[in-house]
């Protein structure tokens, strides 16, 4: 395992994609090789078939562990699901590949910044657009709702319920103003599921 330790003690892993845990994590790294994503047996289709008692805890956990990234100043770039590794057993998760986040707020100054399509944030494609901490909330509200509605996208399938889905669809709403304002409001309102 590689190892270094970023500005403000952010740890970076390397990973791999044979679903193997890295740097002493127990469970399964989520992402998948597009060739493999429809297998039911992909921890990528076990995650994203996952029932709601199983699915909130984790999002709540990955939500929180986002609080306190953004507290200490931290904006998510290049979120998606090859940052989690996930123990199907205790409902564990680990955060990894976290090297490209940056202190914040910035403005793009690239254009088309780093990450997933699926869910990056419309800003993260316009430069001179500000990155802050609504680009977070868009980005955890699309791979939360990508993966809890078995990979549809559509939030009428959400696993975690109408109340958290519609937390969901503001989160990703396209115009940042519409959001929730940072991570911690996104957080508290999908928690009570309001």
């Amino acid at each position: 395992m590689d190892r270094c330790d970023g500005d403000g003690g952010v740890l970076c892993e390397v990973r791999g994609y044979d679903g193997a845990a890295c740097g002493g994590a127990t469970g399964e790294l989520i992402a998948t090789p597009h060739g493999r994503r429809a297998d039911p047996a992909s921890p990528y289709r076990r995650f994203a078939a996952l029932p709601a008692e199983r699915h909130v805890p984790v999002i709540l956990e990955l939500f929180e562990a986002h609080v306190a990234l953004a507290g200490a100043g931290w904006i998510a770039c290049d979120l998606y699901d090859g940052c989690l590794i996930v123990d199907f057993s205790s409902g564990q998760l680990t955060l990894i590949d976290l090297d490209t986040y940056v202190r914040g707020p910035f403005v793009n100054t690239m254009g088309r910044m780093f990450g997933s399509d699926r869910s990056m944030a419309p800003e993260e494609h316009l430069r001179g657009a500000t990155i802050d901490q609504r680009t977070t909330v868009y980005t955890l509200g699309r791979l939360t709702l990508h993966l809890g509605t078995s990979t549809t996208d559509d939030p009428a399938t959400y696993v975690g319920g109408p109340s958290r889905a519609a937390v969901l669809v503001r989160a990703t709403s396209p115009d940042p103003a519409d959001r929730y304002l940072d991570v911690a409001a996104l957080a508290a309102a999908y928690a009570s599921g309001t």
